[in-house]
């Protein structure tokens, strides 16, 4: 792994897509990936999410043309639904984003959400941490549309961007799924349709019901490049922590991620070799003999004894 390790960071792309397919398939060579590389690079990590329709993947391919200007290597995440057959990705961003597919300094993946809350990938944190060890900053994460309280992107992302197009959605409907709440940056994209105009003035007016203060609402037109220049701007300052609380964000980030592995970890071994004590407990619950609260308790027994 050691080698595959300084191929990544020496930014050979093929190493870089093996790398991702170990570490979204959660095989045990991921893992030993990940301890290889090390601490990954400090990369922004950019969320962008917003209901369907709001043209999210349009506004990243724009974003990555302009920090390509820049001579900044790209990369992207982009989290698809899956297929409820295969677990495999649909409507793949290599179709999406074809303007990009001839410039090594961008790198896009398409990863399945294989029906994950919050329409992020099981593998998504693991997957940005090999793309900044690769030398990519920013790190885009796009996802599926989201709906009511999925929205672990805040958790994955330094930067949330909620991206929003008019006549897309209540702007009510969107406080309750926790997408005003999660935003760093709000976006009215599709800003020459109409109607506009008054989603700005309905997001303000929501944005001061908010604890936190008021993000930013930006107007853009992704598909003619329009706006995106205020938008670079308010990522790059967030990226630079100017009182934007990225440092927080990420110690929280760190938190709930070695929470998250830990207890992943101990339930690999708690049910190693107890494939016949769960089924004979869900025989029991099944069959009204135990409630799934006795069961789990004698299962948990068990494991003490």
């Amino acid at each position: 792994m050691s080698s595959l390790a300084d191929d990544i960071r020496a930014g050979d792309r093929r190493a870089l897509a093996r790398g991702l397919t170990l570490v979204e398939n959660d095989l045990a060579a991921g893992r030993d990936l990940l301890v290889a590389l090390g601490a990954g690079g400090g990369a922004h990590r950019i969320g962008i999410t917003g209901p369907p329709g709001a043209g999210k993947s349009t506004l990243v391919s724009a974003l990555a043309a302009m920090w390509r200007r820049e001579d900044r290597q790209v990369g992207v995440l982009a989290v698809d639904p899956s297929s409820p057959f295969t677990g495999g990705a649909l409507l793949g961003d290599r179709i999406r984003m074809l303007t990009h597919s001839g410039d090594d300094g961008v790198f896009i993946r398409s990863l399945a959400s294989r029906g994950a809350l919050g329409g992020l990938a099981v593998g998504i944190y693991d997957a940005a941490d090999l793309l900044a060890a690769a030398g990519f900053d920013p790190v885009v994460i796009e996802t599926v549309g989201v709906g009511q309280g999925e929205v672990e992107i805040c958790r994955a992302a330094d930067t949330t961007v909620v991206v929003l197009a008019p006549g897309a959605g209540d702007v009510v409907q969107g406080m309750k799924a926790g997408l005003l709440e999660i935003a760093d940056v709000l976006v009215v994209n599709q800003a020459d349709r109409e109607g506009a105009d008054g989603l700005v003035s309905a997001l303000e007016s929501a944005a001061e019901l908010r604890d936190a203060p008021a993000p930013p609402i930006l107007k853009t037109v992704a598909t003619r490049s329009e706006g995106l220049e205020a938008l670079c701007a308010a990522l790059d300052a967030r990226g630079a922590d100017a009182g934007s609380g990225l440092a927080e964000r990420r110690l929280d980030r760190a938190r709930a991620r070695l929470r998250a592995t830990v207890d992943g970890r101990r339930a690999d071994r708690f049910w190693e070799g107890r494939s016949d004590a769960l089924e004979a407990a869900a025989r029991a619950v099944a069959a009204g003999e135990r409630s799934a609260e006795q069961a789990a308790t004698e299962l948990l027994e068990g494991d003490d004894a």
